[in-house]
């Protein structure tokens, strides 16, 4: 029987159930997740899964656990960064160089649905945790391997991070001013993109598997995640046959015009006028005359001299006392526009106030911690309630209790040991 937190389940109402079909709870209760991940990319994905009901069973390893328990910002020992990623989860501590911890692994590996790892190559190999051995032993598992590289090619064993994925995907190598060096973005999009890409094939598998009764494994990479966004590099370049390459651009777009954060008085706004739009935003500057001014009046002038565009843009725009000023109008005559905003300022602007963009959520160690909001919005979807990042090995005997039906006597022997640990924070 699944063994579901009544802090994952959320209240029942009081009182008699009115008639009629009984109130839909979070769409993956009932599903159990065995989570052998750690820092971002497979937390993600088991977080989601989290948030919308999964028991998710998260496995770490002795003495430290997850090396997220450490990264800012930490205060008395509970590290902000792995609540965020780690809320709604129970978690267990083993020591992971013992043969008898490997073994509790796989019997919970028949227990569940889903595994996901984020290991490196051979971890689990060496351990018979790998997907080829547990899959011989349930095979309606469902197994997800996230990786920088992925699990084949002749980059499969290479140690590998956001941004490493960054650089060999090719978007590394598109970001940053046109005479400058290669840049990262601001935030770690290999790692968001390939947790969010997991949870999706997940999604889908057990779509199969319900249909089939078959497991399967699924390869997801860092690179292959960020190497799908190219909607232009690619194609482009090859179809001209090297006419048109792709570079770093800056602020502007290297494809067409006007598209670009451009600067007012008050920071920079994003202006996008693509051919249908183009005559909108002259419009909206009271400049028609720019509609049939030769350097502008086609799309490849108005590339071939973005500079001056851009320049003309600007002049309008400090026009205005502030760039929402100047939203207004161009909201007026529908030409796509949005400020340019820090993590910050999402706090209190309308738009993310009234998306639930940033929440605050209560942490038992930390108090009240904001964290970002839950990004996947279904008509059916149900706030599975009140979650909690597990202190390390919070859950070991309730785990090793309900998952496996295991007495207090094997447990306290597991913890004497040494094969499972827990520590308060």
């Amino acid at each position: 029987m699944t063994h579901v937190d009544s802090t994952l389940a959320g209240p029942m109402p009081a009182g008699p159930m009115p008639p009629g079909p009984m109130p839909a709870g979070p769409m993956l209760a009932g599903v159990k997740v065995l989570d052998l991940t750690h820092f971002l990319a497979g937390p993600t994905t088991t977080r989601l899964m989290a948030e919308m009901g999964a028991d998710v069973i998260k496995v770490e390893l002795a003495p430290a656990g997850d090396p997220s328990r450490r990264l800012p910002w930490v205060i008395d020992g509970r590290s902000a960064y792995y609540v965020q990623q780690n809320r709604g989860k129970r978690g267990i501590c083993v020591d992971f160089q013992a043969p008898e911890s490997w073994d509790l692994v796989r019997r919970m590996a028949g227990e569940v649905d889903i595994v996901v790892e984020n290991f490196g190559t051979g971890v689990l190999e060496r351990r018979d945790l790998d997907y080829q051995a547990l899959s011989a032993l349930y095979p309606k598992l469902i197994m997800a391997s996230i990786s920088a590289f992925g699990r084949d090619g002749p980059w499969a064993a290479k140690t590998g991070f956001d941004q490493l994925a960054q650089a060999m995907s090719g978007l590394m190598s598109l970001t940053g001013d046109r005479d400058g060096p290669p840049v990262f973005t601001g935030a770690p999009i290999a790692d968001s993109a390939s947790g969010l890409q997991a949870f999706a094939q997940i999604g889908y598998a057990l779509w199969h598997r319900d249909r089939t009764g078959i497991g399967q494994w699924i390869d997801v990479s860092l690179v292959d995640s960020l190497f799908h966004m190219h909607a232009v590099s690619v194609q482009a370049e090859l179809t001209s046959d090297g006419g048109w390459v792709a570079r770093r651009n800056g602020r502007h777009s290297p494809v067409t015009a006007p598209i670009g954060a451009f600067e007012g008085n008050d920071g920079y706004l994003v202006i996008i006028a693509i051919e249908s739009q183009w005559p909108s935003l002259c419009q909206a500057m009271d400049m028609a005359e720019l509609e049939s001014d030769p350097r502008f009046a086609k799309a490849d002038d108005r590339m071939t001299h973005h500079v001056e565009l851009g320049q003309i843009i600007e002049t309008w725009l400090r026009g205005h006392r502030t760039n929402a000023e100047a939203a207004e109008i161009l909201d007026h005559h529908r030409v796509p526009n949005a400020p340019v905003i820090t993590p910050a300022d999402a706090r209190d602007h309308p738009f993310h106030r009234h998306r639930g963009s940033i929440r605050t959520v209560a942490d038992p160690l930390l108090g009240e911690v904001q964290i970002p909001g839950f990004p996947l919005r279904y008509t059916a979807h149900v706030d599975p309630g009140y979650l909690v990042a597990p202190t390390l090995g919070q859950h070991n005997h309730e785990v090793m209790t309900s998952l496996l039906n295991m007495d207090d006597a094997e447990i306290t022997h597991l913890h004497e040991q040494g094969i499972l640990q827990a520590k308060t924070i």
